[in-house]
């Protein structure tokens, strides 16, 4: 068994990569990771890394960072079952999340 490499994501660790979208896209973008409630770059990665696990790409990257000593026990088990889920249902759970923590934070 080889050792993980540990690895501290931040966004001035990150690999960088500039895309030229076409005409339209950004605004596309932005407006499916509003409703998703992320940021266009987590838009992004979610969908590559999502088509990525899909066609078996991506195996062993994801399980190195699912094994991130920054996850808890249970913060893997929900991040590796969440990406089990579908995309409809991935985007189900958010907003059930999501309205759970609005009547949590009215409710006091």
């Amino acid at each position: 068994m080889r050792p993980l490499k540990q690895a501290i994501y931040s966004s001035r660790t990150a690999d960088k990569f500039v895309v030229r979208l076409p005409d339209g896209m950004r605004e596309r973008i932005a407006e499916v990771a509003r409703d998703h409630h992320r940021s266009m770059n987590s838009e992004i990665i979610a969908r590559l890394e999502q088509s990525l696990i899909q066609e078996g790409n991506l195996g062993e990257e994801l399980s190195m960072r699912l094994d991130s000593p920054e996850l808890s026990l249970h913060e893997r088990e929900l991040l590796q079952r969440f990406r089990q889920l579908s995309h409809r249902q991935q985007n189900a759970l958010v907003s059930l999340i999501a309205h759970d923590a609005e009547a949590a934070s009215s409710a006091s």
